[in-house]
């Protein structure tokens, strides 16, 4: 009997509803979420505390005007229609990523942990020993011997 082509809507289909896919497509939406707190936290509580500790600096406002001009702000330099090179904005969103990479990182850190804790390592039986001695002679024998090579006494098992 010869199967019946599924064509690319039935592949499509039977793409999607794998499990690993679903998983993906929620850890995406959820990454995007996260993502969204972690932007927040840089940006209205991290970067604030920063440009306090250094005095007023604030990043956002670093920037080089490529029309060679001087403006006071990126507000200005944006409502004047020039161009700008924004490498504050650009620390910022690197600051961002560093503190979103050891967000991860610990909870990645801590569900090892915790999965460590929780997986009983399997205690390994002790293994049999492969040789005895022989009571007569004292050689050191194969453990399923009957008989002692050296000295051919009968042993008991």
């Amino acid at each position: 009997m010869r199967k019946k082509k599924k064509g690319i809507i039935g592949e499509f289909k039977e793409f999607i509803m794998r499990g690993n896919v679903m998983d993906l497509a929620v850890a995406v939406i959820i990454g995007g979420a996260f993502q969204k707190i972690i932007t927040s936290l840089t940006n209205d509580i991290i970067m604030p505390l920063v440009t306090l500790a250094t005095g007023g600096i604030d990043f956002n406002n670093w920037f080089i005007a490529l029309d060679g001009s001087s403006y006071g702000t990126l507000a200005e330099a944006q409502e004047a229609g020039a161009a700008t090179f924004n490498y504050g904005a650009f620390i910022t969103v690197v600051l961002d990523f560093l503190i979103l990479a050891a967000i991860i990182f610990a909870m990645v850190k801590g569900m090892n942990v915790l999965a460590e804790k929780t997986h009983k390592k399997e205690e390994k039986a002790p293994e049999e020993p492969t040789t005895k001695k022989c009571p007569y002679c004292l050689s050191e024998i194969a453990a399923e011997a009957v008989r002692c090579p050296h000295c051919t006494s009968e042993l008991d098992k």
